[in-house]
């Protein structure tokens, strides 16, 4: 028997059906959008798009700030049939245009005119607009159809980004059903950029399933944000690295700083062993490090129940999700072995949209190759290493970061970290060292305190304090914007 699986927008109407005055949203001040509520905005939006020519099938750049109207317009437009592209909010013209003109857009949706393409701005026209539309109507429904492409690297050079479909992010849903327990009594606080893969997906997983999202998006100071959740109830909550050590930096008491939540979840950069057992100490015991891409979703996940033995991985592969990591001839290794990853489940697409070259590197035989060097244990617990293209070699030897990156945030004076490879006509590379710091520290201090756990040819030739490290709107560190920091040895 086949289960039956709803479109995304079908799903979200039918629960608007059995549940109308559910909460789909809570906003910070409180405020409630109910099911009922959200469908019949998104059915009108689909309505308006529809009424000024927009046709199933066709790109759409979304540009919008992080709030509920964000989503309203997402959903409208995937109601409707049409294809979203994300944008960051914060991009420049240049960036925006660039992206749109590469996945051939037919529009960009925004809040601001932007020159030279056609653009549907939203402003109070629009929302009178969409005011006089009927709130219901015949839409696609068919799951194999596509839904959204996902970005998965900044806008310099050729951007990528894979097609899904609604079956491919339906089946992720599922994945975080089952994995993480995701349900429609859920209530999942969105703290990062709607742009970002891990605040679209999960957000829109919630409203799949018939849950609630406690809108908290950037920017906020960290501890109203733990104040919030623990005021609405929250059961979720995804957060990067960079925020959690921010938490465990200005905890000050021995109160739990989530005591209500049923989970928090981390993704986005490497956890060290040590960070993860604080963690569950002072933050909240049921954590989650979750091991996921923007392209090929979870790899893997290390859950509360996992021994402490095994705090220094990425757990073991999630749900439906098969790992390997294989040599260059993309053989698997023995066990303890680094090599890179790659992973298969049944919703990795099939390559990058419009991107052939790309796609041959890392779509390969039906496998997805992550970029990252890791090693698996006899127990199948996955352990990353670092990226490939991250990887150091110091005359000759190679050396890992995320080695190093792991002792320097051990400091208690560090709160982020990142390594990088530093061009050297000597040696051919050289260790260069980002740090940014909590307290009053030098680099004598820190060198010194690095030699008590590194062979000599892993200290870093220098170190370079750094008020923030620049990342992506995924949360990762952009290696290479630090290498232009870098002057010439």
């Amino acid at each position: 028997m086949n289960i039956p699986m709803l479109s995304i927008a079908d799903s979200v109407s039918q629960n608007a059906l059995r549940r109308p005055n559910h909460p789909a949203f809570i906003n910070k001040n409180g405020s409630i959008v109910t099911y009922k509520e959200f469908v019949i905005l998104m059915n009108k939006t689909a309505n308006q798009l529809q009424s000024i020519g927009s046709l199933e099938g066709e790109i759409f750049g979304l540009s919008m700030k992080d709030n509920v109207e964000h989503v309203v317009l997402m959903l409208g437009i995937i109601r409707m049939g049409g294809i979203v592209l994300p944008m960051d909010v914060r991009w420049t013209h240049h960036e925006k245009l660039s992206v749109a003109n590469f996945f051939g857009a037919k529009s960009i949706i925004t809040d601001e005119k932007i020159e030279n393409f056609n653009t549907i701005k939203i402003d109070d026209e629009w929302h009178r607009l969409v005011s006089k539309q009927e709130d219901n109507g015949v839409f696609p429904s068919d799951i194999e159809k596509n839904l959204w492409l996902s970005l998965s690297s900044g806008t310099t050079g050729i951007p990528k980004g894979p097609m899904l479909t609604h079956k491919q992010m339906i089946l992720r849903f599922i994945e975080q059903c089952i994995s993480v327990g995701f349900n429609e009594h859920e209530i999942n606080v969105l703290a990062t950029p709607l742009y970002f893969g891990g605040g679209r997906n999960f957000t829109v997983s919630m409203l799949y399933f018939g849950g609630t999202v406690l809108m908290y998006p950037p920017p906020y100071d960290v501890e109203d944000l733990a104040l919030a959740v623990n005021k609405y109830n929250a059961t979720s909550l995804f957060l990067v690295p960079t925020l959690l050590r921010r938490l465990l930096s200005n905890k000050k008491d021995n109160e739990l700083v989530f005591p209500k939540l049923r989970l928090l979840i981390s993704s986005g950069s490497i956890l060290h062993k040590e960070e993860r057992e604080l963690i569950q100490k002072k933050l909240c015991p049921s954590f989650v490090n979750l091991y996921a891409s923007t392209e090929a979703g979870a790899v893997s996940l290390l859950s509360p129940y996992d021994p402490p033995e095994k705090s220094g991985s990425v757990g073991q592969a999630a749900f439906m999700n098969t790992f390997e990591v294989v040599d260059d001839s993309n053989t698997p290794v023995p066990a303890g072995e680094v090599g890179r990853i790659r992973q298969k489940a049944p919703w990795i697409p099939s390559g990058f949209y419009n991107n052939v070259e790309e796609s041959k590197k890392m779509f390969v035989d039906n496998w997805y190759f992550t970029g990252d060097l890791g090693k698996i244990d006899k127990d199948g617990f996955l352990y990353i290493v670092g990226r490939v293209k991250d990887m150091i070699i110091r005359g000759g030897i190679n050396i890992y970061p995320s080695e190093i990156e792991d002792i320097l945030n051990k400091h208690e004076y560090v709160l982020d970290t990142s390594v990088i490879a530093w061009p050297s006509k000597e040696l051919g590379e050289e260790v260069a060292a980002f740090v940014v710091k909590n307290n009053v520290i030098n680099e004598e201090d820190l060198m010194q305190y690095l030699k008590e756990f590194l062979a000599p040819y892993k200290i870093p030739k220098q170190i370079f304090f750094i008020d923030d490290l620049p990342k992506s709107a995924q949360g990762k560190v952009l290696k290479s914007e630090l290498t232009k920091k870098l002057p010439k040895i």
